[in-house]
């Protein structure tokens, strides 16, 4: 997740704004026609007296310092019309485009900002508080937008270019980026930056932002501690890795966890973690190493967990066995609208893996592979909820069975655009229930409503 995360689970506030307004941020530093002249000119004059490259191997702040003093001297010396405002909004720009990502900082630089979708030179939104904003920064043109794509994909060893028009990638801070280039792209490039969170959200943050209830969080508090297999399900932007790291902090802190990512988000607390992270293919076509890799590898390397970011093809088959062969407590993410839909995925992707497997025989794998299946979803109104938390029982012929524990029960809509409604107990005690509490785990069976299968 990205930006504040308190941000990304409660957005509660700033219900029903217009997704066309401009963001604040982004008005606060644009600049005027003018200033954008003088930006060019002091730019351009810069790269003749500095040596970029030496630039690039001293301490950033020192550059930075470096840049904004010769650029005083430069409008100075041209006896620019410019007050003390436009000068320093002219300096923080060019130190921007030489340092950093151009236009894009101040939005970098907003904690509040959760996601930025550049949709061509002219056109970049941001969200926040789970609401699109048209802003009013700006690249030049293609070409500038195509600068800054080229300087995120080439800092982490990757390319962008007509061969290879689709690339993800991260920024330094670990936020995604995925860009997409003509001629996939119609009209322009194109780059998406899903922020990184850096503040640590706690299973209390969520009850307070009212995203999850007090009993399912102590729910899965003693599932993960009972080392049940959990799947977390849910659509694009609902908040699946946020709850996954959150999920992940009750883990004892004496075992060894690997984590498995495409791209390294999450951000275990505990002492003995071992994060690994996939590689896409080299220019010539080689190198890669896929999840798969991964999870195989990861079996050899004794771990008590295994924490997968998110399955999303091959890797599901080995995820299942993994599960199957004794590495209980595993937590990994789906995309999914719901638990049933996120089974049916699973199966999906075991297909990919080029096994022929009889349908009942898979659904038993999956059957008995994973306890719990978390279904979270982002509402109209902005906010990420948990909506469901089903436990898999078994099979009945060729049907994996299902029991909802919990389910969030919609009551209509505020004035000010808020979705109400509560998470609630379905009223049925797991059958998980008398193996956790075996354990000794307190999982009282008030929190499940008290009526015995």
């Amino acid at each position: 997740m990205v930006a504040s995360a308190k941000e990304l689970i409660n957005t509660s506030a700033n219900r029903g704004g217009n997704p066309s307004a401009p963001a604040e941020s982004a008005r606060a530093t644009s600049l005027s026609p003018v200033e954008k002249e003088w930006k060019v000119k002091i730019h351009d004059r810069l790269l003749t007296i500095m040596d970029l490259a030496l630039i690039g191997t001293i301490e950033e702040g020192r550059a930075r310092e470096q840049i904004r003093v010769s650029g005083r001297q430069l409008l100075d010396q041209e006896s620019a019309p410019l007050n003390v405002e436009q000068r320093e909004r002219i300096l923080q720009s060019i130190e921007d485009e030489v340092m950093g990502l151009g236009p894009l900082e101040p939005l970098l630089a907003d904690s509040k900002v959760a996601d930025i979708l550049v949709n061509g030179p002219d056109q970049i939104y941001i969200e926040k508080r789970g609401r699109l904003e048209l802003t009013d920064v700006r690249f030049n043109d293609d070409a500038h937008l195509m600068n800054i794509i080229d300087r995120i994909v080439s800092g982490v060893g990757r390319r962008v270019d007509e061969s290879s028009p689709m690339v993800d990638a991260r920024l330094a801070d670990g936020s995604r980026v995925n860009a997409i280039i003509p001629p996939l792209a119609i009209d322009g490039p194109m780059m998406s930056i899903r922020r990184f969170s850096v503040e640590l959200l706690g299973m209390e943050d969520l009850i307070e932002y009212g995203s999850i209830s007090a009993s399912a969080a102590r729910v899965l508090h003693a599932v993960v501690q009972g080392r049940l297999n959990v799947l977390i399900s849910g659509g694009t932007g609902a908040g699946k890795t946020t709850l996954l790291n959150v999920c992940s902090g009750f883990i004892p802190h004496n075992e060894r966890i690997v984590t498995i990512e495409d791209s390294a988000e999450l951000q275990l607390q505990q002492p003995h973690v071992v994060r690994l992270e996939t590689r896409p293919p080299n220019i010539e076509g080689k190198g890669e190493v896929t999840a798969r890799d991964l999870v195989r590898n990861s079996l050899r390397m004794r771990p008590d967990r295994i924490v997968v970011g998110e399955v999303r093809g091959q890797e599901a088959l080995d995820m299942l066995q993994a599960m199957n062969t004794g590495h209980d407590g595993s937590l990994t993410t789906v995309h999914a609208n719901t638990p049933r839909d996120a089974l049916s995925r699973i199966e999906s992707m075991v297909s990919m893996a080029g096994i022929s497997f009889p349908t009942k025989v898979l659904r038993e794998q999956i059957s008995s592979a994973i306890d719990l299946v978390v279904q979270v979803a982002r509402h109209e109104d902005g906010r990420r909820r948990l909506v469901s938390i089903a436990e898999i029982n078994g099979m009945e012929g060729d049907v994996i069975t299902m029991s909802e524990l919990f389910k969030f029960e919609r009551e209509g809509i505020s004035e000010d655009g808020g979705v109400l409604g509560e998470l609630k107990p379905t009223g049925i005690v797991p059958g998980f229930h008398r193996t956790i509490t075996a354990r000794g785990i307190d999982l009282p069976i008030e929190l499940f409503g008290g009526i015995p299968l």
